[in-house]
């Protein structure tokens, strides 16, 4: 009989003063006994309402009996059969929101860790790897655009049914978002590496530095062979305020901010990669990418960080946890404010954020209540450093290159309900078609998208 505690197991976590300075995981995981006690609570419920959360469909009642039955192998097995990336989305994925925030547990205590289950699998299974069954080739080939969660995600589902796929990444590292987005202190990139190399093992071509749109074009694709084209190349075009002073020395987008920690590992003292060293910092946002450009902001040496965010704490979009660690952390959260400029000095650099007040007004298209600004509250934030966290769009290149292809105003690729786009063969997902979303519903875009694609190919036979 499952075990009626309305608990959910703690888990162990580096404590706040000490990991606000170093970019080591924060969360430390379950160890097998915890796991076996937290899959204890899941009451294993006959609609599965769970599942009804989750955009891959993880069998996660399944997977979680094992689990209790101390299975761990078995449970990373049901997990990989709809989820190429269980270690991540075990780390970032907003559960509270979705899997667990279906499950029944939660309507009288707190939900099963559903999320620290699935990263437990894979953790407990990333040193036990066996050899990757690999499907007949069916003699079709596939090319995926973008290495990033939507593309990883394609490329897996679309190995698994036997064809040649080749992914095409921008960068010299794949992963997209998880290598260049995502601190270290929230996914180590040695995870994202590893799922990587396990969609290699099963038959993916991960091929970087390859900018389609210049290198090739997506016509050259089809001429190369390719019979299909999934493009999952995210959004890294950001987005700014068009205030005043936000080309002073001093002012990043998030975007290039965190790339230039994460990707290219200016935290790390042996790399050349410069990134100002600041005293104060602003970061003009509420989302997850906020919460990640603080807490970075922090462990490379700030004194004090804020978040500014015109709504009020209980309408901030990132995850709770996020948001409980980085408070935990000491940063400091200036809610109900907006910037209207930013203040350099002499020498161009920034000295403080011009911002004013807000109230919360009527419901705006979004349901949350319309921030309006409150007349003569107008005040100056000192900082060296202002860190713009308002959302990006997709980079125009493919776009700009491909006839055919269309768009929505804010450039984003416009897909029918197989994920298609308007032109034939050619399908996207993630946040190339949404904007800036989470992990997870890129996934589940990707996952869509290879059921679509072998629709395709099979209905051209």
């Amino acid at each position: 009989m499952a075990d009626m505690s309305p608990k959910k197991t703690s888990v162990a976590e580096q404590d706040p003063k000490v990991r606000a300075r170093n970019f080591d995981e924060v969360t430390l995981g379950y160890t097998a006994e915890q796991a076996m006690q937290e899959a204890k609570r899941c009451l294993n419920c006959k609609n599965r309402p769970c599942m009804q959360g989750c955009p891959v469909g993880v069998r996660i009642p399944e997977f979680i009996e094992k689990v209790s039955e101390g299975d761990f192998a078995a449970a990373y097995e049901i997990i990989r059969s709809t989820n190429s990336l269980p270690a991540v989305c075990g780390r970032v994925c907003p559960q509270e929101n979705q899997c667990e925030g279906k499950c029944v547990r939660g309507i009288k205590g707190e939900p099963v860790g559903i999320g620290r289950l699935e990263r437990f699998c894979a953790d407990f299974m990333a040193d036990k790897k066996t050899e990757a069954d690999r499907p007949e080739p069916n003699g079709h080939r596939v090319a995926v655009i973008g290495a990033g969660p939507s593309g990883l995600t394609c490329a897996g589902d679309l190995a698994k049914l036997g064809y040649d796929v080749t992914v095409f990444e921008a960068f010299h590292t794949a992963g997209g978002v998880l290598s260049y987005g995502i601190p270290e202190f929230r996914l180590p990139k040695a995870i994202v590496a590893a799922e990587v190399e396990n969609l290699k093992e099963a038959g993916v071509k991960i091929m970087t530095d390859m900018v389609i749109g210049k290198v090739f074009s997506i016509d050259e694709l089809y001429e190369k062979g390719f019979e299909a084209v999934f493009i999952g190349s995210g959004a890294g075009l950001p987005r700014f305020m068009g205030i005043d002073g936000e080309n002073l020395v001093g002012v990043y987008s998030a975007n290039e901010y965190l790339t230039r920690i994460n990707l290219m590992k200016a935290y790390k003292d042996d790399h050349p990669t410069p990134i100002r060293k600041s005293r104060r910092v602003a970061v003009v946002g509420g989302g997850n990418v906020a919460m990640d450009a603080a807490r970075s902001a922090l462990r490379l040496g700030a004194e004090k960080v804020y978040v500014v965010y015109r709504r009020s704490m209980e309408e901030l979009p990132a995850r709770k946890e996020e948001v409980h660690h980085a408070v935990e952390e000491g940063i400091e959260f200036l809610t109900l404010r907006n910037p209207t400029a930013v203040i350099g000095d002499d020498e161009g650099r920034v000295k403080a954020l011009e911002c004013i007040e807000m109230k919360l007004g009527e419901p705006d298209e979004s349901g949350r209540r319309r921030p309006e600004a409150v007349e003569g509250s107008a005040f100056e934030l000192e900082c060296d450093t202002v860190i713009m966290a308002l959302g990006t769009s997709p980079n125009p290149l493919l776009r700009s290159t491909t006839p055919g292809l269309d768009t929505d105003r804010r450039g984003c690729l416009l897909v029918d309900e197989n994920e298609m786009t308007t032109k034939e063969g050619v399908f996207a997902g993630g946040d190339t078609v949404t904007g800036a979303a989470t992990v997870i519903l890129a996934m589940g875009a990707g996952k869509k998208a290879a059921q679509s694609i072998d629709a395709y190919i099979k209905g051209k036979e």
